[in-house]
C-alpha cells in the first residue's frame, strides 16, 4: 500500500493514512489503500481492536480530494460517494472495535471517517467540520446521517448548513469525541484504550458492538431481542467457558486470563 501504513502491536492493529503532504486527503488511490487495510484487519482473527489515525502533526484527514472531484459528472460522483460509503460502512460494522485517533484536521471526509469509528479520541489541535455546502455539494461519505445520530440534530444541522469548523473542546462538549489529549499524548492514550479493550473476550466485544449498532436502528423491543440473541450466542464459545471458570476459581490456579477468540 502506497498511502496507508498497517502496523500491529499484540492484538491491536493501527491503520495510518500516510499522505501528509496532501494532509492525508482521501483521493481514490488513498481510499483503495484504506479499503485494503480495512479488509486485512477485518479478516485477522488475532486483531482484537483497531486504531485509525493520520500521519503527521497537522491532519487526521483534511477531506476528500477536491481536485479529483471537481470535474466529475453526476454518475461519477454517485460512484465515488458509494465507494467511500462502502469502506466507511465496513469500518462501522466490522466485528472489531475501531478507535479514531484524530490528530489535526478532520474535515469533510475526515470527519466522516472518524464518525464511522466506534470511539473518537482527539488531540487538542483537532478541528472538525463538514464544509461541503461551501463547495456547492452535500457531505457524501455519510456525514448527513452519522453526525445527526451522534450529536443533537440541531447541532448537526448548524455544522452542516453553516459549513463551519469546530475545535476539539467544542467537539467534546457536544459529544462528537470521547476525550481530548495533548497532541503528544494522543497515540499513547489510543493504544492504552485499545489494549484495554483487547484484553476482553473478542467475541463478546464483537457481539456487544453488533447489539448496540443494530439496536439503535430499531425500537427498544427490537433492540432487546437482538441483545438476547447475542447474549445467548456467547454461551456457545470457549471464551465464555474460560471467562466464567476463571472468575469462579478462587485460587486462580489457571493461567492468567487470556481469551482466544473462540
Amino acid at each position: 500500500m502506497e498511502y496507508v501504513l498497517l502496523e500491529k502491536d499484540g492484538n491491536v492493529s493501527t491503520i495510518t493514512i500516510n499522505n501528509p503532504k496532501a494532509l492525508n486527503a482521501l483521493s481514490t488511490a488513498v481510499l483503495k489503500d484504506l479499503e485494503e487495510a480495512v479488509n486485512t484487519v477485518a479478516a485477522d482473527d488475532d486483531t482484537y481492536a483497531v486504531i485509525i489515525t493520520g500521519a503527521g502533526p497537522k491532519s487526521f484527514v483534511a477531506g476528500a480530494d477536491i481536485a479529483e472531484m471537481k470535474d466529475k459528472n453526476q454518475e461519477e460522483a454517485a460512484e465515488y460517494g458509494a465507494y467511500g460509503n462502502k469502506i466507511f460502512r465496513q469500518i462501522e460494522t466490522m466485528d472489531k472495535p475501531v478507535i479514531a485517533a484524530i490528530n489535526g484536521f478532520a474535515l469533510g471526509g475526515g470527519n466522516e471517517l472518524a464518525m464511522s469509528c466506534d470511539i473518537r479520541l482527539a488531540a487538542d489541535n483537532a478541528v472538525f467540520g463538514q464544509p461541503e455546502v461551501g463547495l456547492g455539494i452535500t457531505p457524501g461519505f455519510g456525514g448527513t446521517q452519522r453526525l445527526a445520530r451522534i450529536v443533537p440534530v440541531g447541532i448537526a444541522k448548524e455544522i452542516i448548513y453553516g459549513g463551519r469548523n469546530i475545535k476539539a473542546d467544542k467537539a467534546l462538549q457536544i459529544g462528537l469525541v470521547n476525550a481530548v489529549y495533548p497532541q503528544e499524548e494522543l497515540m499513547n492514550a489510543a493504544m492504552k484504550l485499545a489494549k484495554g479493550i483487547a484484553k476482553n473476550a473478542p467475541k463478546a466485544v464483537a457481539a456487544s458492538k453488533r447489539a448496540i449498532n443494530k439496536g439503535l436502528e430499531g425500537t427498544m423491543d427490537e433492540g432487546i431481542a437482538i441483545e438476547v440473541d447475542e447474549f445467548s450466542n456467547c454461551f456457545n464459545t470457549e471464551d465464555q467457558t474460560y471467562g466464567m471458570e476463571y472468575f469462579l476459581d478462587k485460587n486462580k490456579e489457571k493461567p492468567a486470563k487470556q481469551f482466544k477468540n473462540k
